[in-house]
C-alpha cells in the first residue's frame, strides 16, 4: 500500500499590534497590521476565525518562522500552541486585522496576552477560516450568542442587508458589557449576573414567536446551551441543518486545547442523538 505523502504545515502570516482598546471590562480589542498582512485575504463570511500562535515559553524558534521544521526538530511539548479568534473586521485597503478577546484577570493564555500586549509587537497566527455569512434569500435571521460569539454576531449585523428582518440576542455578564454596532438592527442583551451561562439565552430563543418563512440562523458560544438551543432549532422546530450554523467555541471546564480534541466527537455524539430523536410532543 502507499504510503500518503506528509500533510504539509499551514504558513503563518506575521502581523504587529497597531493599537489596543479596552472596549469594555471584560472585552479587549487588539489591532494587527503591517507589511506581514499583504498576502492576508478574507471573504465574505462574517465569521472569519484566526488561530494565534504562541509559543512555548523560553523556546527561540528559528527564522524564518516554518512550522514544518518546528514540528521535525522540536518535542511536541515545545511546538507553538494555537488559540482561535473570530475577525471582528478586516480593512484591506488599510490592511487591518481586528480582534476581540474576552478577558477573565488572568485566566487562560489569550485573554491575559491581549489584555497586556504593546504596539509593535510581532503576532504570528494561521487562518482565516470561516464558512457562515447572511443568507440575503432567507426571509429572516436568527442570532444568538455569548460573549465568544459577539465578534461574530456584531460583524454579521453590520453585514445585514438593508431591510432585513433579525432577531439578535446577545447574553453578557452585565449591562457594563453591551456594545454599540454599526446597525441599525437592536440587539436583545440579555445578563446573565449569577446565572449558569446561557440559561437566559435559551430561556429568550424559546420564548420567541417564530415569524414566519425561512429563517437563517447563527447560534455559537458556550457547548451547554448551544446543545439546547440545537434541539430546540433542529429537533422542535424542524429547521434544516443546512440553514443554521451552529457550533460550542468552548467549553465549561475546558481549555481550547482539551475541548478542540474531544469536540469533533461531541459534536456527533450531540448530532446522533438529537436527528435521532423525535419532535417533542406540544403542550
Amino acid at each position: 500500500m502507499a504510503e500518503r505523502p506528509a500533510r504539509k504545515a499551514p504558513k503563518p502570516h506575521s502581523a504587529r499590534v497597531v493599537r489596543t482598546e479596552r472596549l469594555t471590562p471584560h472585552m479587549q480589542r487588539v489591532v494587527l497590521g503591517g507589511e506581514g498582512l499583504a498576502d492576508f485575504t478574507a471573504g465574505t463570511s462574517t465569521d472569519h476565525y484566526v488561530k494565534l500562535l504562541f509559543g512555548a515559553e523560553g523556546v527561540t524558534y528559528p527564522e524564518p518562522f516554518d512550522m514544518a521544521r518546528i514540528r521535525e526538530e522540536f518535542p511536541r511539548e515545545q511546538w507553538p500552541v494555537t488559540r482561535t479568534y473570530t475577525v471582528r473586521a478586516w480593512d484591506p485597503e488599510q490592511r487591518e486585522l481586528t480582534l476581540d478577546f474576552v478577558i477573565h484577570g488572568d485566566e487562560g493564555l489569550a485573554g491575559p496576552w491581549a489584555a497586556h500586549v504593546q504596539a509593535g509587537e510581532l503576532v504570528r497566527f494561521l487562518g482565516p477560516g470561516g464558512a457562515y455569512a447572511p443568507d440575503t434569500g432567507a426571509d429572516w435571521h436568527l442570532l444568538a450568542g455569548d460573549e465568544s460569539a459577539l465578534p461574530a454576531i456584531a460583524a454579521s449585523l453590520e453585514g445585514m442587508p438593508h431591510g432585513a428582518q433579525v432577531r439578535a440576542f446577545v447574553e453578557v455578564s452585565g449591562p457594563e458589557e453591551e456594545q454599540k454596532f454599526d446597525s441599525a438592527v437592536e440587539v436583545v442583551w440579555l445578563h446573565r449576573g449569577e446565572r449558569p451561562v446561557g440559561e437566559a439565552l435559551v430561556a429568550a430563543v424559546r420564548a420567541l414567536e417564530f415569524p414566519a418563512g425561512r429563517v437563517h440562523a447563527f447560534v455559537h458560544g458556550e457547548a451547554g446551551f448551544v446543545k439546547e438551543l440545537r434541539r430546540l432549532l433542529r429537533v422542535e422546530r424542524e429547521i434544516p441543518r443546512e440553514d443554521i450554523s451552529i457550533s460550542g467555541y468552548w467549553r465549561l471546564g475546558h481549555n481550547e486545547d482539551g475541548w478542540q480534541a474531544a469536540k469533533r466527537d461531541w459534536n456527533a455524539q450531540v448530532e446522533a442523538e438529537q436527528e435521532g430523536a423525535p419532535p417533542a410532543a406540544s403542550a
